[in-house]
C-alpha cells in the first residue's frame, strides 16, 4: 500500500497511512481518533480530543499515549519526505510540561529536522488547541538506512 502511495506525500498520503495503520487488531488501533490536519515536505500536523481511553488513573493524558503520539506523528512527518521510509526507532525522548484532561483538544506538530543516509532526526510538540500551551515536547531519532553493507 505504501509503495502505491509514494507519489502522494501530502495530506492525502497521511490520511491514507493513518487509516491503514489504525484498521488493525494491534496496538496502532489506539490512534483511531488521531485526525491528520496537514502535512508534506517532512511535516505533519494532527489533532485529537482526549477521551477516556487516553487517561491515566489520575484522570490526565497518559504519558505512554503521549510517547506513542510522538513516535507515530514524527514517523508520519518523515514519510512525507521524498525517498524516506518509516525506519525503526533508535531513541525517543519526551518532556512532559503540562497536563491534559478528558475533552481537551490537542494539536500535534511534527517536523523532520534532518533525514540523512542512515538516521533521521525529528521533533514534535503537543499543544492545547484552546490556548496553544505546550503539553509535551518530543525528540525522535530513527534508523532509516538500507541495511546494505558499504563496499
Amino acid at each position: 500500500m505504501l509503495k502505491r502511495m509514494s507519489a502522494k506525500k501530502g495530506l492525502e498520503f497521511l490520511r491514507a497511512v493513518s487509516s491503514y495503520m489504525t484498521k488493525t487488531n494491534g496496538y496502532d488501533r489506539c490512534l483511531q481518533q488521531l485526525k491528520m490536519v496537514s502535512g508534506g515536505d517532512g511535516k505533519c500536523t494532527a489533532e485529537f480530543k482526549v477521551a477516556e481511553e487516553h487517561l491515566n488513573r489520575a484522570g490526565g493524558l497518559h504519558g505512554g499515549y503521549t510517547a506513542t503520539i510522538v513516535d507515530v506523528v514524527t514517523t508520519y512527518a518523515l514519510m512525507t519526505k521524498e525517498n524516506c521510509l518509516p525506519g525503526v526507532s533508535v531513541d525517543i525522548h519526551v518532556t512532559y510540561l503540562k497536563g491534559a484532561r478528558e475533552g481537551d483538544d490537542v494539536v500535534i506538530d511534527a517536523n523532520t529536522i534532518r533525514a540523512g543516509r542512515n538516521l533521521a532526526f525529528l521533533e514534535c510538540e503537543l499543544r492545547h488547541k484552546k490556548d496553544n500551551s505546550i503539553i509535551a515536547r518530543g525528540q525522535h531519532t530513527k534508523y532509516i538506512g538500507t541495511g546494505k553493507a558499504k563496499e
